[in-house]
């Protein structure tokens, strides 16, 4: 029977890569990539071949192998695994690169910034403390070789192989051998005599000296070269100067030279400096201590090396919430660093967060979730929005703060495309119509328009022809001024989805009567709609085979290229949870209701005000300059009509925004009933349905194919539309306030001026009831004091 003996280097769990080794220290270690066998992580392999007649050397070899396996520190090289052999060493430890190669590279590409090497350089000496003032040791190797830069950025000391004792108990130290790291060493050391009196430090600081000229010039060529500080920059000149001084005992410790460069001006005294050592304390900071750093964080990680911000400030985000109580503050800086990461990493290290995120009762998380959607919907497949996204998000419709609830509306725009035809078509529909029709913040209804018009396209054929008529026509009798012009430029934005009979109609005569509206800015969007409409309908007209064309989209199913061009029709009507929204909510009540009214749907009593008469007269010539420097165009040109509509977003509304406040006086009726008459008429699930059957013509009237239009033989029987005339005339009573007789903004200053008589008087009977009710209360009762009624 034969036994092979296994070979240690082919069991060893890591592997070298096949790729050329990148170097490594002066000496025989030869630095090699590599990866682990069974997971494929990266790690960086230390390989030493030992040879015949090098035996000093492999003792030097050993001992740096011993030493790097036995000290830990954060900035010290950190060994993972080791294979010692007669015929070889192999170091493992973290995926690191050469300091040089990596300065190199980093200047190559126009990356290498000063922050970087001022948290570089202060982990290399807080290395050297480490050393000297805790473990008693003299590195004695300071130099770019012996010093490694991990994927984070992070400098990290290694070029152990000469460090001794300072205590004396271990020896002297090793000889070194190699001219190259021989330029290193102080002068003290050159000349032998030892008349200078030194402390433990000194010659590792000399060393450190030696670093900080290369860091800046480039490799120091010789030690004459260190008079000169080059670029190294002026704030650390002065304590550079410290360092390479010909008194070895004037040489700072380590830690006095971290104090002196961390003072107010100093080259270690900076922001990123800051954050990196908050984020090595962050376990043991206090709560408060965090939430301040994290909201603070997103204005400076623009200025971070990406590397720093994938791999240190990410996985603290993460553990910040995942364990500790950060909350929604960690989210917009995790969201900034998710910029840098590739869509697989994305989809593995963020959106697991997201989607629990989601479920989150916390209302600052859910809001801040909604309002930064866009930066990460992309990444965001459709089962994971239909099953563990939209469930939650929904919840936002029925939020009591107005502001979720306008959030929860915008973010619809970036989950429609995703959604499956439940939740699109039935789910979201139903949300919508309850707040087109019931929800009390004027600029909300607004935004529901708004968002109904941009993802029409979305819609399936059904739903579109059975919602969109219904809502546009509604939204155009919204007491809400915005809201009005929203159900216009709704109609405008998916005018390809009807057909020309609903165009006739159901639009048409929707359009025609807002003509009149109180407000100039609805009725110059109603004249240009009216235009277009005709304009599409005349050119059937004309050349009946462009039917087929006109209607291609009707009966066509969702068409998500659409929602693009529908994306920017009109903007936000009202830009909301930083803005109207939250000043309807927090405005104060006044005295005078509101005066602007649409004629078939008067405004619920108390609940919209006005200002001043000439803030609003101002405001609305403002107003209505802006939107007669629009250009509708016409609907077959998409880019006028898009055009126009963002127009509309940031011009017009900013007067609507100083004109309506909201006011909460407990003597109103309630929201509900205000708003029954407005809803009861209009409800979606009425307004779906299809129109009832017109009234049949008078009696006695002929269809117009009973007449001869256009024969030969003339016709003796009168003009029928004649007699039609006559009998209507006769039946109908003379109009006093008709279009051909009276001027139509006298007929609208007469009728402002009888509803403010109307609500000055409505005022005053309310007046006198109360005054009435406390004369009774008061005589009944007795007098008052405390809260408590005072015994007789």
């Amino acid at each position: 029977m034969w036994f092979f003996a296994r070979d240690p280097v082919r069991d060893f769990p890591f592997e070298l890569s096949p790729e050329l080794p990148e170097g490594g220290p002066p000496g025989p270690w030869v630095l090699h990539r590599g990866r682990k066998k069974a997971t494929g992580s990266p790690v960086s392999i230390f390989v030493y071949d030992v040879k015949p007649g090098v035996e000093e050397q492999t003792q030097v070899a050993k001992a740096a192998f011993k030493r790097l396996k036995t000290l830990r520190h954060p900035n010290i090289l950190a060994y993972i695994d080791g294979l010692e052999t007669d015929r070889c060493l192999h170091i493992v430890t973290e995926a690191v690169t050469p300091l040089g190669a990596y300065l190199k590279a980093r200047a190559e590409a126009g990356d290498l910034r000063e922050l970087e090497l001022s948290w570089g350089l202060h982990q290399i000496v807080k290395a050297l403390s480490f050393l000297v003032n805790d473990c008693s040791l003299i590195h004695n190797n300071v130099c770019m070789a012996a010093v490694f830069v991990d994927r984070a950025g992070e400098w990290k000391l290694g070029g152990l192989d000469y460090m001794y004792s300072a205590q004396g108990n271990g020896g002297g130290p090793p000889r070194k051998g190699i001219p190259e790291l021989e330029q290193y060493d102080p002068p003290e050391l050159a000349d032998g005599s030892g008349r200078a009196v030194r402390e433990k430090w000194s010659a590792d600081m000399w060393r450190l000296g030696c670093l900080i000229w290369e860091v800046f010039n480039g490799p120091l060529p010789r030690a004459a070269a260190l008079r000169n500080p080059g670029k190294i920059p002026k704030s650390l000149v002065p304590h550079y100067c410290e360092l390479v001084g010909a008194n070895p005992k004037v040489r700072p410790n380590p830690a006095r030279f971290l104090q002196n460069c961390r003072a107010p001006g100093g080259f270690m005294n900076n922001r990123f400096v800051e954050t990196n050592l908050f984020l090595e304390e962050i376990q043991i900071k206090e709560p408060a201590e965090k939430q301040k750093f994290f909201q603070e964080l997103s204005k400076s990680l623009d200025s971070f090396p990406e590397d720093f911000c994938r791999h240190k400030v990410l996985p603290q985000l993460l553990t910040a919430f995942e364990f500790g109580s950060a909350g929604a503050v960690v989210l917009t800086p995790l969201f900034k660093v998710g910029k840098f990461l590739g869509a697989v990493e994305y989809q593995r290290k963020i959106i697991p967060v997201v989607v629990k995120m989601f479920s989150s009762t916390d209302r600052a998380m859910r809001i801040r979730l909604l309002q930064q959607m866009e930066q990460f919907i992309q990444y965001l497949d459709e089962p994971t929005v239909n099953t563990q996204i939209f469930p939650h998000v929904v919840h936002g419709f029925l939020d009591t703060n107005p502001a979720i609830r306008e959030q929860t509306v915008k973010s619809m725009l970036l989950l429609a495309p995703k959604l499956n035809e439940t939740n699109l078509n039935v789910e979201l529909m139903k949300h919508f119509a309850r707040l087109q029709a019931k929800d009390e913040q004027g600029p909300i209804r607004c935004n529901t328009t708004v968002c109904l018009g941009k993802i029409g396209s979305y819609l399936s054929a059904g739903t579109r022809h059975r919602v969109l008529t219904s809502a546009f026509s509604r939204a155009t009798k919204d007491p809400f001024a915005p809201s009005r012009v929203a159900g216009v430029l709704g109609f405008a934005a998916t005018h390809n989805l009807y057909s020309m009979n609903d165009c006739a109609h159901k639009i048409l005569p929707v359009l025609c009567s807002l003509t009149v509206d109180p407000e100039r800015a609805v009725r110059d969007q109603a004249f240009k709609a009216i235009r277009s409409f005709l304009s599409k309908l005349e050119s059937v007209s004309e050349d009946p085979t462009q039917l087929a064309e006109a209607e291609k989209d009707v009966h066509a199913a969702s068409s998500p290229g659409m929602g693009g061009a529908a994306a920017s029709w009109a903007g936000w009507a009202v830009t909301g949870v930083s803005s109207l929204t939250s000043k309807l909510i927090r405005a104060h009540p006044t005295a005078a209701p509101a005066e602007t009214n649409v004629p078939q749907r008067p405004v619920p009593e108390g609940h919209w005000e006005t200002q001043e008469e000439s803030k609003d007269a101002e405001e609305d010539s403002t107003a209505a300059d802006r939107w007669d420097d629009e250009d509708w165009g016409s609907l077959e040109e998409a880019e006028s009509v898009l055009a126009q509509q963002d127009n509309w977003s940031t011009g017009g509304q900013a007067s609507w925004a100083g004109q309506v406040s909201w006011t909460s006086n407990p003597g109103h009726k309630s929201q509900e009933s205000d708003w029954s008459s407005w809803e009861a008429e209009d409800a979606w699930e009425q307004g779906w349905q299809e129109p009832s059957p017109p009234e049949p013509p008078p009696e006695g009237t002929r269809l117009a194919s009973e007449y001869n239009w256009g024969g030969p033989e003339p016709s003796d029987k009168g003009d029928p539309f004649a007699a039609l005339s006559v009998r209507r005339e006769a039946g109908a009573q003379p109009r006093r306030d008709s279009w051909g007789d009276d001027n139509w903004e006298g007929l609208e200053a007469e009728s402002r001026q009888a509803k403010a008589e109307l609500a000055r008087k409505k005022r005053e009977e309310r007046k006198r009831e109360m005054e009435a009710k406390r004369a009774e209360k008061k005589t009944a009762k007795g007098p008052m004091k405390l809260g408590t009624r005072k015994l007789d």
